[in-house]
Formats: C-alpha cells, structure tokens, sequence
C-alpha cells in the first residue's frame, strides 16, 4: 500500500502511527465500542525493534486495561516480556493472551529463514514466563516451509518443547505465497535451488482474474469476477 518492495524496503523501512494509542482510546469509549476481543499482530509484529523507542503497544495494552477489554497478542518478540506485569494485570480483568510464533528451533534453519527475529529458544521462554504468571500462551508454528521446515521431527522438537513451556495448543500453518510468490522463489533459488520445480508445482503462478458479463432477467448487465 505504501509502495514498497518485497524485499529490501521491508526490510530497512517502517511507518510509525505515533497517534495509534490516542486513537485507540478514542475508538474504545463507552457507547461507541461493544468490547469486542481485539487481536494484536495478526497483520504485523506489534513488538517490532522501534516499539521499544515509541511504546505504542504498551500504550495501547493500558487503554485496553482501563476498558477492561479482551485481547490478543501474537509475536516473535521477547520483547513483550517487558509489559509481562501489565499483561498480567489484564489478564485478570478480561480474557487475555499471548502467542508466538515459532516455525523452527533448528538453529541453522532459524538464522537462514527468519533473519532479524529473536532466537526461538528465547521466545519459548517467554510462553513458559507467561504461562507461569497465569497468562494464556500457546504457540503457533508459522509458517512450515516444505522441504525446510517440515519435517517430522523438526515438528515434534517444537511440539515437545511448546508442552514442556506449558503452552495451552501448538498450531501449524503451512506456507502460503498470495502476493510473495515471485519473491520468495528469488530467496528459494539463492537458499536452495533444488527445491524450485517442486514449489513451483506447489505454488502454480495464479492466472489474473478475468471478467465475465451476463444478463439479468431485467436485461441488465452483471459483471463476474472469475
């Protein structure tokens, strides 16, 4: 949406809403708001790097604190650590918890796959940290890379680990490509060549939509997306 590219923009650019906590108090006044659970994280990391200069997460947690609201977290940061007590403290209002995701704890996998995040072990500290102090976390395995990832006892060291963690549910989700297909190929062919003919089996290339036109009964004209 901001006209960025798939990879290096990403990678070195952010855009701060430096009014998102204003913002959410405004939009969870009495009488405009049901209460309704809201979900952190289900878009972008809301525990990234410059979330420890701005603190709008945490600002945004003690609104929802001051409501009494229901929320979620899902990140790959240990960084959330840091608002443990206050989390803990919505916990007890309302229903609250906080998941992370970890596809891998293969050492080598993680730094080729996921470069820039916190070590796996760390964030499955932090579920056991969470679950200690009576806060709900489970983790979530995202994504599973066929070829890389996948393998059965790749899964079951998560699996294990996530149960001694005390996790409440280990989630997997396996790799999708809508919208990166032709970028993570690039990655795919620099990491490991061998594995493109099988994606590219897996992932087929998606053809553009074409419109199709028909009549109603009135004579009038319906345009289809197809």
């Amino acid at each position: 949406y901001l006209g960025f590219n798939m990879g290096s923009d990403f990678d070195s650019q952010i855009v701060v809403k430096i009014n998102a906590v204003d913002l959410v108090r405004a939009e969870t006044t009495l009488g405009r708001w049901s209460g309704d659970s809201i979900a952190m994280g289900t878009n972008t990391d809301p525990y990234q790097a410059a979330e420890g200069k701005y603190r709008l997460t945490k600002g945004i947690i003690e609104v929802l604190v001051e409501r009494n609201n229901p929320f979620s977290i899902l990140t790959k940061s240990p960084l959330v650590l840091r608002d443990l007590d206050l989390i803990g403290e919505a916990s007890r209002r309302a229903a609250v918890r906080v998941d992370f995701s970890i596809p891998t704890l293969d050492e080598e996998i993680w730094r080729r796959t996921e470069p820039g995040t916190a070590h796996p072990r760390k964030r499955m500290d932090a579920v056991a940290r969470f679950n200690q102090a009576g806060v709900k976390s489970s983790v979530m395995m995202a994504p599973l890379i066929p070829g890389i990832s996948d393998r059965p006892e790749q899964i079951a060291a998560v699996r294990n680990a996530a149960k001694e963690a005390g996790a409440e549910t280990c989630h997997q989700v396996r790799l999708h490509l809508r919208g990166v297909r032709g970028h993570f190929l690039e990655w795919l062919s620099n990491d490991s060549p061998e594995l493109r003919p099988k994606y590219e089996r897996l992932y087929p290339e998606r053809r553009p939509r074409s419109k199709v036109t028909r009549r109603n009964s009135d004579n009038s004209q319906l345009a289809l997306e197809l």
